[in-house]
């Protein structure tokens, strides 16, 4: 409880927390949290991870979606997004988006302890994802990555490059990178300019600790892939030039999973979700019905009267 007297603690757009649906992290952080939850008694908890920089407002399509089948859909923005605090897009160690998952999964699980757990993540939200169900494995029913970043791009972080980046590191971890492209986010120019002119993206560049961080979480995905044993669902554009699709096929090709599909969209950019409006849809379709396809019969949904 804050002291009396104390002001309360406002998101950084100044909206105070109390007026916001949130969770405080173990950090003390407050993290903005939103919710899709059906009219009908919930058949799954379905927990969407966003990417770098943006915030899990732009998901409300897809989780509109997937609350239509029933599932209780929630979010947050992570530390350092959207209307989180935290520094912009700054992070001390990649663990931290991880354990904050696992606790507003826990508190969800408290609130619905009989429900099958999915996850369907994006861009670093999908290795957030992915390690997310590495450190419980048996916790969920399956995974949905759209767009992962399962890997370092090779061309681009080659040996010399990650080397040059931990010497900069050490000696300058605030230098900024080049920030993200969004020509390269979807093909639909009207997705690009929603994203240009969202203000709760971030906008400004990477910085060089900040990419330390992707780097070792690519490390630690490569050394989990050969023991994923669950469920999960890859679905990569095949002109992705922000998260590289070899990434996916490594996953596809090296987890001893017995349930794992890869779905190739030719010519898709990174976000397919907001790529052209037939590839968009698709995708609605193919993670709303891969999760049901998953559910136990016994939680089917009644038929309604008069349908």
């Amino acid at each position: 409880m804050p002291e009396p007297g104390a002001a309360p603690r406002r998101s950084p757009q100044g909206v105070p927390y109390a007026d916001l649906p949130h969770i405080v992290n173990a950090d003390g952080l407050h993290l903005f949290c939103r919710y899709w939850e059906p009219t009908d008694p919930p058949r799954a908890l379905v927990f969407v991870v966003h990417g770098v920089g943006e915030h899990c407002g732009p998901y409300d399509e897809i989780a509109q979606r997937m609350k239509e089948q029933s599932l209780l859909v929630f979010a947050h923005d992570h530390v350092g997004h959207g209307q989180s605090e935290g520094e912009r897009v700054a992070i001390k160690d990649f663990q931290v988006y991880i354990r904050d998952s696992l606790q507003h999964i826990d508190l969800m699980k408290s609130r619905h302890p009989d429900l099958p757990v999915f996850i369907v993540g994006h861009s670093m939200g999908g290795a957030i994802s992915i390690l997310t169900a590495c450190e419980r494995p048996s916790d969920f029913a399956g995974v949905v990555l759209i767009g992962p970043m399962v890997q370092m791009n090779p061309d681009t972080a080659t040996p010399f490059k990650i080397f040059v980046a931990k010497v900069l590191h050490r000696m300058l971890p605030s230098l900024t990178l080049g920030s993200i492209e969004s020509k390269w986010i979807s093909r639909d120019k009207t997705q690009v300019e929603a994203y240009d002119t969202d203000e709760l993206n971030y906008h400004g560049g990477l910085r060089v600790s900040f990419g330390i961080q992707l780097i070792g979480a690519a490390a630690r995905i490569e050394k989990e892939i050969p023991s994923i044993s669950w469920p999960f669902l890859l679905l990569h554009g095949d002109a992705d030039k922000l998260c590289d699709i070899r990434g996916s096929k490594m996953m596809y090709e090296n987890a001893p999973s017995s349930d794992k599909t890869l779905k190739i969209y030719e010519g898709g950019y990174h976000a397919l979700h907001h790529d052209l409006p037939e590839v968009a849809q698709s995708v609605l379709k193919e993670v709303a019905g891969w999760i049901t396809e998953r559910l136990p019969a016994t939680t089917s949904p009644q038929p309604q009267q008069g349908s």
